[in-house]
């Protein structure tokens, strides 16, 4: 059982140390690429140069609103994110111990992954205030890609090694500890990787057709009524920075929780 554990602790940080790093070289050449198909096209408003949007950005970001914005959007696909962790967990578990759970489960999930966004948040607004929206879209697609890979992380665990924790009569704690969280983990740290990207994907969409107030989905809608497209690719660039560093540190975090813990198994 230890030798399972401390053989699952490598493959996950084998997997964990895949980086998918970016060059500075390669955002400099697409950087260049940006800027000289704007002065080409010389209609800003079509494309906005990164210069402007720099600085832009920078006009938007001195007053507090903006980062009181940034607060708004982050809150609600968070919780929509940490929602669907923890049911997907609780499914996922339900689905293992009984296999007509899994079976119920399948064709909703299949059409959770089918159908578009746009189309669930059109849905969704028939039922729900605008101002929930966000967190209940990240959730419902979220949840699908937590439960899949969580129950396959569960089913990926040695059956003989199940089948001898029950002969020897290892606690139901420790089989946890020492079976089921190193099996689960590659899968569950791949899950929260997809998972964030969506999130903020399906969250900001979710923001852009409901147009609740204070949120940056409300930002970009108004960029887009107005034309305004330097505010639409300043707003774009911070989606896409915030949730890289979002990213970045939920998964950290988990990283060194899961390590932590590891380090503690082996010295028992």
């Amino acid at each position: 059982m230890m030798r399972f554990t401390i053989r699952s602790k490598r493959n996950m940080q084998h997997a964990g140390n895949k980086k998918e790093t970016i060059k500075l070289w390669a955002v400099i050449v697409w950087l260049l690429i940006w800027e000289i198909a704007s002065r080409l096209l010389k209609q800003e408003i079509l494309l906005v140069s990164p210069v402007s949007t720099a600085k832009r950005l920078l006009e938007i970001a001195r007053a507090w609103e903006f980062f009181r914005t940034i607060l708004h959007s982050m809150m609600q696909i968070i919780l929509g994110f940490l929602g669907a962790t923890a049911i997907g967990i609780v499914l996922a578990i339900l689905g293992n111990l009984n296999r007509r759970v899994e079976e119920f489960l399948q064709p909703l999930f299949g059409v959770m992954k089918a159908i578009p966004v746009a189309s669930f948040i059109i849905l969704c607004l028939v039922f729900l205030s605008s101002k929930k929206l966000s967190i209940f879209i990240v959730f419902l697609m979220v949840l699908p890609i937590m439960y899949t890979n969580i129950l396959q992380g569960i089913q990926s665990v040695d059956r003989n090694l199940i089948e001898m924790a029950g002969v020897f009569e290892v606690p139901l704690v420790k089989r946890i500890r020492y079976l089921y969280i190193p099996a689960i983990w590659p899968f569950f740290y791949a899950a929260c990787r997809v998972g964030i990207g969506f999130s903020f994907k399906s969250g900001i969409a979710a923001e852009v057709i409901g147009i609740p107030k204070g949120t940056i989905g409300e930002r970009l809608y108004e960029a887009k009524i107005y034309l305004d497209t330097p505010d639409l690719f300043a707003w774009t660039i911070v989606i896409v920075v915030v949730s890289i560093l979002f990213e970045k540190l939920f998964l950290y975090v988990l990283k060194k929780s899961y390590l932590g813990l590891s380090k503690r198994t082996e010295k028992r």
